[in-house]
Parts: C-alpha cells; structure tokens; sequence
C-alpha cells in the first residue's frame, strides 16, 4: 500500500491509520479488506464496526475503499473507539461473492437473505476484532451507511456477543433511481423480519431531502421494524445539500446526534475528546477561498490515493480511492461540476503533495 502525507503525521499525533486484509475461507483469495483507526492509549477500548454503501451503478462496486470512511473512522477514534471499516464480499479488492448474487437485483428482491449475507462480512470482521489487543469486545457498536445501514439492522437481528448498539444512516436496498425503489414493500417486509429478532438498541438517522429513501418510505422503515419488537430511536435530520442521501459525509449533520445518542446508551469511551488530527504544513493552491482552504485542510488529512483540483477560486477534491489515478479523474470531476467550465480545472496536488506553482 502507498503512503500517503497524512499517514505519519497522524501516527505522529498518536493516531493508527492501518490497512488490514482479515481473512475467511468464504471471501477468497483476498479476505476481507479493511482499515483499522485508532488512538494509540493504554488498556482496552470499546469497538465501533463500519460498513459502506452500494453505488446504483454497480460497477463502481470495484471502486470501494475502507479509506473512503477515513473521515468518519477519525471522528469516532477522537472520541476513543477502535474503528474497523470494512469493505464487505465482492466489494473494492474483498474477495467472494457480491450480495446482489443472493437476490437482491431488480425485480429479485429477496432483501432479508441479502442483509443476513452481507451481515456475515461484520460479524467476521468483529470475530477478528476481538483477538485485537486493544479491543474491548464486551462493547461493540455497528454503524453503517445505506445498503451498510440496513446490514447493521440485520446484525442486531443476530447479534454477535458484545454487541452493545447500533447505528443506521439512511440504510436500505433497492433504489433505481430518485425517488424510486424496487418492491418497497418487499423492503418494508425485511425491516418488519429484522424487527421480531432485533433486541439491540439502535439510531436510526435519515434527511428530510434523502431521494434514495425518502421521509415517507424511511418512516414506514421505522413503523415496521418496531412493529416486530425491533428498538430504534428515529431522527428525521434537516435537508442536508442537494441530496440528503450523502449525509454520512456530511460529519457535522450528524455528530451530535449520535454523540448523544451514545452518552445515552453509556457508550462514551472518554470525557474528554482527544486532540484532532492536524494537517502537515502543506502551502495550499493560490486563489482559494475561505470554504476552499478548509477543503484543502481536510484533503491533506484524509487518504491516501487522493487528488486536488483547481479552477481559480473553484474547487474539488477526493480522497481514499482504490488508485491514484482514480483520484487525480474525481478530483478533476468534482472541480468540473463546480466551475461549471469544462477545460479549466487542473489537478495540482496528488496524495498530499505540495501544490505547483501556477
């Protein structure tokens, strides 16, 4: 694996950013990818499972990396977790079989057995986990993000030992388009199943403006999983950008929600927050603004394999991709949606390095 900038300067502020390979016979030849964020302190620590979502285009399922959840993994280790992302089968570089081989591709929508087969990557990864020397498995919190949130439910419904709580951001299955959902109630239904078996106390958190699984579908989540006993605490967050669906990568929307949230389930490792992770000495670009530099801050933080572009005082920047060369075309992407001129946006820094003078 390529260093990135940010890796020793995070060591060096006592934080571990470690990419793991765990492996199982069911995800081969690669084992399950995954990245291991920490605190390195004395004695034991609570630990916090993340999983990812699911791209409707399904052949930027290859493009998944733990790094992408860097962010997020950062944000839970200040608060003192051990943090294990993990990229589940047939996704990124994860050996096996993709979950949608067990049904759940339009208009085969067997959604329960695909959350129970996805749930198998976590519970394998926890498993794991527990011979880690800083864990502490008697607390283990699962959190994931779409397709990712949905497997965290159906964990709770089969919980491992130690499984303490859980947390789900906008999860569910199935969306084509916006607004458009294959089988919804099909989808209801898993929720409704998940809910006679789960017993574990959950967060669930989705936007106002989600278009994946929008208020009324995300409530009727809700409705059916506690009809079946399940235990969830439901927040309805504030419209969050152009689509709320992407809230997860928005850690101010939902910090003290969950930090409360936590508090409340007597999950809060330390009382007081360890020291954020501070960016290398990095010029950035000329040009940018206020909102620019804070993006330049967080890009020399976050990798590795990331990209920054510039067009004037125009902006756009992605961090934790499979290559750098993927990195250097979302950067390039992302500035272009922004200036809004095609032919303008140049890539001026590729995993943490120095802008050039322009």
């Amino acid at each position: 694996m390529a260093a990135a900038a940010s890796l020793p300067i995070a060591r060096a502020q006592g934080y571990v950013e470690r990419e793991i390979r765990i492996p199982w016979t069911q995800a081969q030849p690669n084992g399950l990818d995954a990245l291991l964020v920490y605190v390195d302190l004395p004695g034991k620590h609570p630990l916090l499972v993340l999983t990812h979502g699911s791209a409707r285009n399904r052949e930027e399922h290859a493009l998944v990396s733990p790094w992408q959840q860097l962010p997020q993994a950062l944000w839970f280790a200040q608060h003192g977790w051990v943090v294990l992302a993990v990229v589940r089968r047939g996704f990124g570089s994860s050996g096996g079989e993709e979950e949608a081989s067990r049904g759940g591709r339009c208009p085969n929508t067997d959604y329960q057995a695909v959350d129970e087969y996805a749930a198998d990557s976590l519970r394998t990864a926890i498993e794991y986990a527990r011979k880690l020397p800083q864990v502490d498995d008697t607390k283990i919190v699962v959190a994931g993000v779409s397709t990712g949130g949905m497997t965290s439910v159906a964990l709770t419904a089969n919980p491992p030992r130690g499984l303490v709580a859980g947390i789900n951001f906008a999860g569910g299955r199935g969306s084509k388009a916006d607004h458009d959902v294959c089988n919804p109630g099909d989808l209801v239904g898993a929720y409704k199943a998940h809910g006679k078996k789960s017993r574990i106390p959950m967060l669930w958190i989705y936007a106002e403006n989600d278009k994946f699984f929008w208020p009324d579908l995300a409530k009727k989540f809700d409705v059916a999983f506690k009809a079946g006993g399940g235990q969830d605490q439901f927040v309805l967050a504030p419209p969050d950008g152009d689509d709320g669906h992407h809230l997860f990568s928005h850690i101010e929307a939902w910090s003290d929600t969950v930090d409360a949230f936590l508090k409340e389930q007597n999950l809060a490792p330390l009382a007081t927050l360890l020291p954020e992770v501070q960016a290398p000495n990095v010029p950035p670009p000329a040009g940018l603004n206020e909102a620019g530099l804070r993006a330049f801050h967080r890009y020399l933080i976050y990798g590795p394999h990331k990209a920054f572009a510039v067009s004037g005082s125009f902006f756009g920047y992605s961090t934790g991709r499979i290559t750098a060369d993927e990195a250097r075309q979302k950067a390039y992407d992302s500035c272009q949606q922004s200036a809004k001129v095609k032919g303008e946006c140049t890539v001026v820094s590729v995993d943490g390095s120095a802008p050039a003078a322009r």
